[in-house]
């Protein structure tokens, strides 16, 4: 039975089909879902030096604003959020998962290419692989 729903969420069109696929799967289940974030670090290792993020905070709190309102509109009865800073982004949605003991998680894809995830790797890969949960990847429609 699935109670939590965990949906990570960026600043992607990407997110739109992850947040839609978790509406449907809360909306069918009752379940409470959890947007996630994850504030990825460059650069700097944070020991003194400087720390790099791709988002500000303002960004961080509209990323997860607008997958709230979103998820409401479709009919979402409960949700909240959440959201940390890593340099690795699937393992910081696993992580998160296994700590928050979450029954499913849902990630969107961006359909990368072959050579693209050689080289730059993939987030809904990573965490298919890695999660302790069912996972559903969420592909955009176009």
């Amino acid at each position: 039975m699935i109670k939590k729903i965990l949906c990570a969420v960026d600043d992607t069109e990407y997110s739109k089909a992850a947040i839609a696929v978790t509406a449907e799967l809360a909306k069918a289940t009752d379940a409470k879902v959890t947007f996630l974030a994850v504030n990825q670090l460059l650069g700097g290792y944070g020991h003194g030096g400087v720390s790099t993020y791709i988002w500000d905070s303002a960004t961080m709190k509209r990323v997860l604003s607008d997958a709230t309102v979103a998820a409401k509109k479709a009919g979402v009865k409960e949700s909240n959020t959440v959201d940390v800073k890593s340099r690795d982004i699937g393992r910081a949605i696993v992580v998160f998962a296994e700590e928050n003991d979450i029954d499913h998680v849902v990630v969107g894809t961006g359909g990368k290419s072959a050579i693209s995830r050689l080289m730059l790797g993939s987030i809904s890969s990573d965490v298919l692989a890695r999660a302790h949960c069912p996972v559903t990847v969420a592909r955009l429609h176009k």
